[in-house]
């Protein structure tokens, strides 16, 4: 009788200690868990906006001579033959496509064909609990995860339920995303010491 109790506050413990646990945990990066801190947030697809430091393709249709590879210096600006001082950021490679037809309309062709390419886009960067932390080279596509696998893993101290992110410049607000956010250059990704 005594066995049979003993057995029965056993199960009913579990059953309860299972009660706590509400739903399943939502996931972090990497399949983690996610601690009870802010829930990650998936952030929504904007279009590429051009920043000093992208290297740009520019096509002038049947004018080789106006065509040409240029780097956006620190004011996001280049210079184009006739057209001269470009400021192309913050405009998307549409934007700038028009920006340039229209500067070359006024005066100089008639009609002009612009295409834009973005040939090299700038760094983002990963600091804080990964193995490598540093800037890399941003391939179209790239997501959270992806960087961190080019950073060599989480260290064994890594909060990787809260992987911040900082889009806009190092002065914008973290935001805590899963592994599955899709990156832009320049952004800045912080992978935060766990407490225990």
């Amino acid at each position: 009788m005594i066995r049979l109790s003993a057995k029965m506050l056993a199960l009913a413990f579990l059953f309860l200690l299972a009660a706590c646990g509400g739903g399943p945990p939502s996931a972090g990066v990497g399949g983690a868990p996610a601690a009870t801190g802010e829930a990650p947030v998936q952030l929504e697809a904007q279009p590429y906006r051009l920043a000093s430091g992208d290297r740009v393709r520019v096509n002038v249709f049947r004018h080789e001579d106006l065509s040409g590879e240029f780097q956006l210096d620190g004011n996001g600006r280049f210079a184009m033959p006739l057209a001269g001082e470009v400021k192309a950021g913050g405009l998307t490679t549409r934007e700038l496509e028009q920006a340039i037809a229209k500067t070359y309309s006024a005066g100089y062709l008639v009609n002009p064909q612009v295409s834009v390419e973005v040939l090299t886009y700038r760094p983002f960067y990963i600091l804080g609990e990964v193995n490598n932390p540093g800037s890399y080279e941003y391939k179209e596509g790239m997501t959270v995860l992806n960087a961190i696998a080019l950073a060599s893993g989480f260290t064994y101290r890594a909060a990787n339920d809260q992987v911040q992110l900082k889009r806009g410049g190092s002065n914008a607000p973290p935001i805590v995303v899963t592994g599955t956010t899709q990156l832009q250059p320049g952004d800045v990704i912080t992978v935060p010491e766990r407490w225990f």
